[in-house]
């Protein structure tokens, strides 16, 4: 199996209209709520072109030894990214939302959030599997143990905005919003190095005000998702449930205390076996999207 390289809560109850619009989907809400409904990519964005089953080469004996650990068996060979992004953002105009890469791969891509649990396990799960993950962080969850998320980072996986104190965006002011945004835009650059390219709001919550404050703060993207993992099957957001090439699946930092007993590993575990079954693979996100000019 080809690997990629290394390198590179729900907080409070909520009241009133805004617990309606949250599902068991965890900090998001599976339809969303915001004030529109989430693109499947960018209304200019081409398809890439390829067919890209994935690769039904054996993987070696080390490859399958380490996912024999976590009980799991490889998933198919990574397809090769295309060279002409399928998702090309601008730094003009209204920023995008999508919740869905335009490719004919079957790939899809996990997306994990927030940051309160930080399970010594999940590196070494990350170490062994090599799975590509993106992470949206807010600053609230990961204050206690930056380093945590730094680990994960130098394996090559890509963190990105998700607020600083994980707000319901579309009740706050326009400059409470950007507060949120700016402000954690600046911790995740300062603490790790490298600007985020993307933004997730919580519950799936946004308004012209969050797209403004976005724009503003410096993602270029708002991203949704197609479907989201609970603790072993995931929630979908269309009734035959079935992944399709270039879903964005929402995953959670999350324990056993909120998992029922669940570990953090189990849960990715039982999370990429529900990949497997549909004969899907994981792939970076951020290899699918072309980032604005200069």
């Amino acid at each position: 199996m080809k690997r990629h390289s290394r390198s590179g809560r729900f907080y409070g109850a909520l009241a009133g209209a805004v617990v309606v619009a949250l599902t068991a989907g965890g900090c998001g809400a599976d339809g969303g709520s915001g004030t529109g409904t989430a693109a499947t990519a960018s209304p200019s964005a081409p398809s890439d072109g390829t067919t890209g089953t994935p690769g039904t080469a054996a993987p070696s004996a080390d490859t399958a030894a380490l996912w024999k650990k976590w009980g799991l068996t490889p998933l198919p060979e990574t397809p090769e990214p295309p060279a002409d992004k399928p998702l090309k953002l601008s730094a003009t105009g209204p920023v995008p939302v999508f919740s869905h890469i335009p490719t004919s791969q079957k790939v899809v891509f996990i997306t994990i959030d927030d940051g309160a649990e930080k399970d010594p396990e999940f590196i070494e799960m990350m170490r062994d599997l090599e799975i590509p993950i993106t992470m949206f962080l807010t600053d609230d969850s990961i204050k206690s143990d930056y380093g945590y998320f730094r680990t994960l980072a130098e394996m090559g996986h890509h963190i990105q905005n998700h607020t600083l104190h994980h707000p319901v965006m579309n009740t706050l002011s326009e400059a409470g919003q950007k507060e949120e945004v700016c402000g954690n835009q600046k911790v995740l650059t300062e603490r790790y190095g490298t600007a985020p390219l993307l933004f997730r709001p919580p519950y799936g919550a946004y308004d012209h005000n969050t797209r403004t404050a976005v724009r503003e703060c410096g993602p270029a993207a708002i991203v949704w998702w197609r479907e989201s993992m609970q603790i072993k099957n995931m929630q979908y957001q269309d009734p035959d449930k079935k992944l399709r090439p270039g879903d964005i699946i929402l995953a959670h930092f999350r324990g056993p205390q909120e998992l029922k007993g669940t570990t953090m590993t189990e849960m990715f575990a039982q999370l990429l076996r529900r990949i497997q079954e549909q004969d899907f693979t994981v792939a970076r996100l951020e290899d699918y999207i072309q980032p604005p000019a200069g």
